[in-house]
C-alpha cells in the first residue's frame, strides 16, 4: 500500500496581509526588492499603514524585473518562504533595507534577522520551492496591466502615481465608498 506524502499547504502571496486583515480597503503593490523606487514606495506604505491604522490592509505582490535585477526573483521567493512562518513583514522590510545585498547566502542571514526558524530555508531557496508563487504573482500582474514597479491598486483600481498624496486620495475615496455601502447592509438586516 502506498502512502500519500503530506504536502504542506503554501500560503500564497495574495493571502498575506499587513494591517487590519478584515479592512474593507486593500492597498496592493506589485513590486520587487532590488528597486530603489520600490524601497521609497515601501516608506510611503509604512506611513499609510500608520495614518490609516485599522482602516486598510496591505498586500505585496511580487513582480521581479529579472532583466534589470537578477537577484530580485530569489528575494521574492525568500519573502514568500518567510510568510509561511508569519514573518513576511519583517523580511519584507529587511530585504528593502539590504537591497544591495540579496545573494542566496545573504537571504539566509536576512531570514534569521527577520526571525525565521526554518532549518530548510536555504534548501527551499536553492530548490525554488516558492518559485511558482512568485511566477503566479508575475503572471497576474501582467494580466492586470502591470509593466513597471511599483504599481499600486486600491480595492482593485489602478493608482497611476505612487505618491503618498495620490495613494491617500485613492484610499479616502475607497473608504467613502465602503461607508456608503455599510448602511445599506444594516437596513437589509433589520
Amino acid at each position: 500500500m502506498a502512502f500519500k506524502k503530506d504536502v504542506p499547504e503554501i500560503i500564497e502571496p495574495r493571502d498575506v496581509f499587513v494591517g487590519n486583515p478584515k479592512a474593507d480597503v486593500t492597498l496592493e503593490e506589485f513590486g520587487e526588492y532590488e528597486s530603489d523606487v520600490c524601497a521609497k514606495a515601501n516608506e510611503i506604505v509604512k506611513q499609510l499603514l500608520e495614518d490609516y491604522d485599522g482602516k486598510i490592509r496591505f498586500n505585496f505582490r511580487h513582480f521581479p524585473l529579472t532583466k534589470i535585477h537578477q537577484r530580485s526573483l530569489k528575494a521574492s521567493e525568500a519573502a514568500v518562504a518567510t510568510a509561511q512562518e508569519g514573518k513576511f513583514w519583517e523580511m519584507h522590510n529587511t530585504l528593502f533595507a539590504n537591497r544591495r545585498n540579496l545573494g542566496t547566502t545573504s537571504l539566509k542571514l536576512h531570514s534569521k534577522e527577520a526571525g525565521v526558524k526554518n532549518k530548510r530555508f536555504l534548501d527551499d531557496l536553492v530548490n525554488a520551492t516558492y518559485g511558482w508563487q512568485v511566477q503566479g504573482d508575475l503572471k497576474e500582474g501582467i494580466d492586470r496591466g502591470v509593466k513597471d514597479v511599483p504599481t499600486f491598486f486600491v480595492n482593485g483600481t489602478l493608482v497611476t502615481k505612487p505618491t503618498y498624496e495620490e495613494l491617500s486620495k485613492a484610499i479616502e475615496t475607497a473608504l467613502k465608498k465602503t461607508k456608503k455601502k455599510a448602511p445599506a447592509k444594516q437596513k437589509a438586516k433589520a
